[in-house]
């Protein structure tokens, strides 16, 4: 049981860790001489990457909602982590990973709002292509669904 709690373990630290990367990362949207992410755009003047504002025909609501659930997601997988720490030690058996499964639920369900406001409203008619860390952002959803999954079928383990 103690590898399975430890595999658990990892799989939440990847997870956080690839919430954070598509989050701070500045590849959501590329092309061969720009790099746009939820914060700023990067343009490539042959020596170096300068940084710009984002263009102002981005639906700024849009926009800010991508920004607030990408960082949402981080605060709770992050909150999810301690919580299941804790929870090791101080629940009794059965009601140990209820809790952190639903942090891990709520991180789940942000960072897929973030990706699919993102898939949606931005970069429709543009030339270029989703970058890694718009790829990150939707592989973290997909470990972070499992992660919560696991949680839940593990709350009825006797651990």
């Amino acid at each position: 049981m103690l590898f399975l709690l430890v595999g658990i373990f990892l799989l939440h630290i990847i997870t956080f860790a690839l919430l954070l990367a598509s989050t701070i990362e500045n590849a959501w949207w590329i092309t061969g001489s720009m790099s746009t992410d939820i914060w700023f755009r990067w343009l490539w003047n042959g020596v170096q990457w300068n940084k710009t504002a984002l263009p102002p025909n981005y639906p700024e609501d849009y926009l800010h909602a991508v920004q607030a659930s990408s960082i949402l997601a981080c605060v709770f997988s992050g909150i999810g982590l301690f919580v299941f720490l804790a929870q090791l030690f101080t629940l009794p058996k059965g009601k140990r990973f209820i809790l952190s499964g639903a942090f891990q639920l709520l991180a789940c369900l942000c960072i897929m709002i973030a990706a699919s406001i993102y898939t949606d409203i931005f970069h429709k008619n543009d030339n270029g292509w989703y970058g890694p860390s718009f790829i990150i952002a939707w592989l973290s959803f997909a470990l972070t669904f499992v992660s919560c999954a696991i949680y839940f079928v593990l709350r009825k383990k006797t651990t």
